[in-house]
């Protein structure tokens, strides 16, 4: 599901992975020191407070308007990240 849309040609992609358990991880791609672009992990939904994952969000999209929030239902994160990110 498409959670922002933003820039079509130039925005910057969040993807948030919501797992079986509801919790939610945040990955986005991070320019590396030799050039290249990886997915990393920037930030975890915790149980106890879940709002704060979703503020994050919000303050995100707010300072970027250009800025794509794309959530995925996944069963195992680690394999999805692996075999789809990498």
């Amino acid at each position: 599901m498409v959670l922002n849309k933003g820039e079509r040609d130039g925005g910057t992609i969040l993807i948030v992975m919501v797992e079986n358990q509801g919790l939610a991880v945040l990955y986005e791609r991070m320019p590396q020191l030799d050039g290249t672009r990886k997915w990393d992990q920037v930030k975890v939904q915790v149980s106890e407070n879940k709002s704060d994952f979703d503020d994050y969000l919000d303050r995100r999209s707010t300072q970027d308007p250009d800025v794509w929030i794309v959530e995925l239902t996944v069963a195992d994160r680690e394999r999805f990240v692996r075999d789809n990110l990498t």
